[in-house]
């Protein structure tokens, strides 16, 4: 994955349907101040800060620190691993997971704070370098 360098208001701006880009705003907003870092774009995510990860299999990459993506269905959240987080998106509030992505079909019907607890956990997972499944080293 790789830094698109395309304009993050732009981007925003142009998605749909409007309850997603409101959506949208509101992760904007939320990560920019979690993360004290500027959004930048990497397609179609919205990504703080990046890294450079490499699984025990030998796949490697380059991918943000902290995403989200405004998709057409849900707002699509990236975390380290959903279920490190069992405990605290209990008490989230409307949810689906995958294995690493957190899915919100309406950002405002959740709890910010629990919400802001996940996403600053899975930083930090990748700010200490991952662990034996996923070595993770922060570019910046």
């Amino acid at each position: 994955m790789k830094k698109t360098g395309g304009s993050v208001a732009s981007f925003i701006a142009g998605v749909t349907p409007a309850k997603r880009r409101q959506d949208a705003e509101t992760m904007l907003a939320l990560m920019s101040e979690l993360t004290g870092r500027e959004p930048e774009l990497w397609g179609t995510i919205i990504g703080f800060g990046s890294c450079h990860y490499r699984y025990a299999t030998g796949t490697e990459g380059d991918m943000p620190i902290v995403a989200f993506s405004p998709r057409k269905d849900s707002t699509t959240i990236y975390l380290d691993r959903a279920d490190a987080h069992a405990a605290e998106l209990a008490q989230l509030g409307p949810h689906t997971t995958g294995a690493s992505c957190l899915y919100i079909k309406d950002v405002e019907a959740v709890d910010h704070e629990v919400l802001k607890r996940v996403i600053a956990a899975s930083e930090a997972f990748a700010r200490g370098g991952g662990d034996d499944y996923a070595r993770i080293t922060v570019i910046d």
